[in-house]
């Protein structure tokens, strides 16, 4: 009897130690995924601190006077169809004015920026988890991919009024149209064509913006 008693407890005793090694391994098992969720919430965090600093300074860099204009990667020059009136215009005597059209063009750039800022904490904010982790296991430009994808159109729509209203103020839009009309009447029946230099100048202007994020992201990627 007292054999039996001592083997009913040992195995007891061995059913509760596998009871409870069986728990602590389930428990720490529920513990693991919320740890890695704690991890990547904060790893998601970070990337988005990451870029909102980035984004801001790219914003910056083109927003002060001669942020586009001395910035050779991204200084607005004339479109193509333009610059042959301009070399033509050049050679009689009006190189001051292809100059002061193109510096206008880039002040109207450097007037609109500004605005980017808060379209890019917006879509940081709106960013999901999927987008996060697409952007971290993404390549050199992801991040600056997916700003294109959700701002540009709300860049545009945000950009081209100020700089329509801009280049007006600081003389672009009298400058193009004296540049086409000496040029007209140096070259009669030049055949020239009508040109959306707002929406030139806009296009011009994003390009730069989204050049500089990518520069920024880099930053981010390589430290």
């Amino acid at each position: 009897m007292k054999i039996f008693i001592f083997s009913l407890c040992l195995i007891l005793s061995f059913s509760s130690f596998v009871q409870a090694s069986f728990l602590d391994d389930f428990f720490k098992g529920v513990q693991l995924p919320q740890q890695g969720q704690r991890d990547s919430d904060t790893t998601i965090a970070g990337l988005k601190e990451a870029l909102s600093i980035g984004t801001n300074n790219a914003v910056l860099s083109v927003s002060k006077v001669d942020g586009y204009f001395k910035n050779e990667a991204i200084k607005i020059l004339l479109p193509k169809n333009i610059q042959n009136i301009a070399n033509v215009l050049s050679k009689i005597g009006y190189q001051k004015e292809v100059d002061e059209f193109i510096l206008s063009m880039n002040r109207a750039a450097e007037k609109a920026a500004p605005k980017a800022k808060d379209i890019f904490i917006y879509a940081i904010k709106d960013m999901t988890i999927e987008d996060a982790i697409k952007i971290l296991n993404g390549g050199d430009t992801a991040a600056t991919d997916y700003f294109k994808s959700k701002t540009f159109d709300k860049l545009y729509e945000s950009f081209k009024p100020i700089i329509s209203k801009s280049m007006n103020e600081v003389g672009t839009t009298k400058a193009y149209k004296d540049m086409t009309n000496k040029y007209i009447s140096a070259i009669p029946f030049s055949g020239l064509e009508s040109f959306d230099l707002d929406h030139y100048v806009t296009t011009k202007a994003l390009d730069g913006l989204f050049y500089m994020i990518g520069k920024e992201e880099k930053k981010i990627r390589t430290d």
